[in-house]
């Protein structure tokens, strides 16, 4: 992600999101160095983004969103891979996140990429809980062999 992507991701924000992120906050993101944000682009609109924030040997999925309207094009498998890889070129050991306690489809795909729900924070959205997941030992190889099933089942080259 660039600060030229920011008004196309601010309005995909907007679209995707209840509670949407502000312009600002991608500004600001981007000016960090423990930060780490990618786009989808599809034909030069941008129809997802994802992000990182690294701390030491933790990396935290701050936002991932792909555009209703290309759903189920495995976007989202995707563009979580690309954060699970710049998460690994990091040196982070472990990934975590919030997502929306309704939000199934979502927790599915975190799941594939070794996700568990470790607990509940009340409240941490407006109108509902959010459920921390976590996944442990990324750098192992247990777990490069979870991401090379998840290359091939995309038709990616193993990096």
């Amino acid at each position: 992600m660039t600060r030229d992507d920011i008004p196309a991701v601010a309005t995909l924000e907007r679209i995707v999101y209840p509670e949407p992120w502000s312009a600002r906050v991608f500004y600001d993101e981007l000016e960090r160095d423990n930060r780490r944000y990618f786009v989808v682009d599809d034909h030069g609109t941008i129809v997802g983004y994802g992000g990182l924030l690294l701390v030491q040997d933790d990396a935290h999925v701050t936002t991932l969103a792909v555009d209703p309207a290309v759903r189920r094009r495995r976007l989202g498998t995707r563009l979580l891979l690309t954060l699970v890889e710049a998460a690994l070129e990091a040196g982070a050991r472990h990934l975590t996140l919030e997502v929306r306690v309704s939000n199934v489809d979502a927790q599915r795909l975190y799941e594939r990429f070794g996700f568990q729900p470790v607990g509940r924070r009340k409240g941490y959205y407006r109108d509902e809980d959010a459920l921390v997941m976590w996944a442990i030992d990324i750098d192992d190889d247990a777990y490069a062999s979870r991401l090379g099933e998840i290359r091939a089942e995309l038709g990616e080259v193993e990096r």
